[in-house]
């Protein structure tokens, strides 16, 4: 590949290690606040509600300029949010605009793949996005977590808040913040250089009334078309089950191994490592033509995701999270990249973006506010995990099911 794919995974990397990272600023903020405790899983959902609000616009704007140009003004709103949060704006209101920013920016960063690269390429190039982008996740958590240890804070006390140095910095967070800030730049610098592509899908309206409907218009016509429901379908329950998986992870390596928090949070990662290796292995063996063929893997992963809650012994339970990321991967690669190319031929591939960001973002808060009622109604996470799992399997099983057989290559 040459030089503007590995700039746009450049640009991707950097723009998503930085979300990360000031995600762990925010909460720190938060507590040294004294804010009350609901307040910090509330972060995501601000920064979620973004992408729900704001889908049926934020697809039509990515598809109505070169996609690095989009790019370049979503990471801009990153970094003024980035910058209220450092002048004392609430970090619920200034980590939801940088939402606003990543809802913007997802459109265009996964569209320029399908203007930029053969269909032929699309899995592999996927298999590099969020391979990528798994390693933001996870450098993104080091590097959070890092910037606000107690043992930098008296770095932070020493060298940026004596009587020499005006800075304006007090705290670990704030100097978080402003090493975020700086990532966000030079996410922003790499954008600069990002290829500039014609413009395939541009509206012919842009009144808002016209794009509300157009999008419910775009919702029915990719969910009615075969291959585009099966995508839409898979993608979005891979992202509101692996988002609640984090939080039962947590409850679960409490119980079983009495794990505190910052060990429990470590086994997250773990899921993460194997969705990188399952990303790699589906961009390399699974042709976008054969993508359905996959959906017998997510019936496995559901079946694993059971067998953990009769896992005792933490080393094994290792090996389980890994298989189940890599399983996660290996479907979720194929299916993102069929969607995407669908998306393309069907209405634009900022608009499919859009809407596949609308279906994932509203699966992640209905399927936490199941998690939610099973916690309030004390099941034990012995049960929950059965549930979970069994919930993955059989909807998986009704897919393949009823897309199983739609494998031929003249579907795309």
């Amino acid at each position: 590949m040459n030089r503007g794919f590995y700039t746009i995974l450049a640009a991707q990397f950097f723009s998503a290690l930085a979300d990360n990272a000031l995600l762990f600023a925010a909460i720190e903020l938060l507590k040294d606040r004294a804010a009350p405790a609901w307040q910090i899983p509330v972060l995501q959902q601000f920064f979620v509600l973004s992408f729900i609000v704001l889908a049926p616009f934020v697809g039509p704007y990515a598809d109505s300029l070169p996609k690095g140009k989009v790019m370049l003004i979503s990471n801009s709103i990153k970094i003024v949010g980035c910058l209220a949060l450092f002048l004392g704006v609430h970090p619920l209101l200034a980590y939801g605009f940088v939402g606003t920013g990543s809802a913007l920016y997802s459109p265009a960063k996964y569209g320029i793949l399908t203007e930029y690269l053969p269909a032929n390429r699309l899995v592999w190039a996927n298999g590099w996005m969020e391979g990528l982008t798994v390693a933001a996740i996870i450098f993104g958590a080091v590097i959070g977590g890092l910037l606000i240890g107690h043992h930098f804070e008296g770095f932070v006390v020493q060298h940026f808040s004596g009587p020499g140095w005006n800075a304006g910095i007090d705290t670990a967070p704030e100097f978080a913040i402003l090493v975020v800030l700086v990532i966000y730049l030079i996410a922003a610098l790499f954008n600069l250089f990002i290829p500039k592509l014609p413009i395939e899908h541009e509206l012919p309206n842009k009144n808002l009334a016209f794009l509300w409907t157009d999008f419910w218009q775009n919702f029915k016509l990719l969910w009615c078309d075969p291959l585009g429901q099966v995508s839409l379908a898979v993608t979005s329950l891979f992202w509101g089950a692996g988002t609640t998986l984090r939080f039962i992870i947590l409850i679960w390596a409490a119980s079983s191994f009495n794990f505190n928090l910052q060990e429990a949070t470590q086994l997250t990662a773990v899921v993460a490592i194997g969705l990188a290796i399952g990303s790699v292995v589906a961009a390399r063996l699974v042709p976008l033509e054969h993508a359905v063929k996959v959906l017998p893997l997510g019936i496995a992963m559901g079946v694993v995701v059971v067998m953990m809650a009769w896992i005792t012994e933490w080393q094994l339970a290792i090996l389980m999270l890994i298989l189940i990321g890599s399983l996660a991967g290996s479907f979720l690669i194929p299916m993102n990249a069929m969607l995407q190319y669908r998306g393309h031929l069907l209405m634009g591939s900022g608009h499919s973006i859009a809407l596949q960001n609308f279906n994932e973002n509203a699966s992640i808060l209905l399927m936490l506010g199941a998690y939610a009622l099973m916690i309030e109604a004390e099941l034990s996470i012995t049960t929950i995990v059965v549930v979970f799992g069994l919930f993955i399997s059989f909807t998986m099983a009704g897919l393949n099911h009823k897309h199983g057989h739609d494998q031929d290559e003249g579907a795309l």
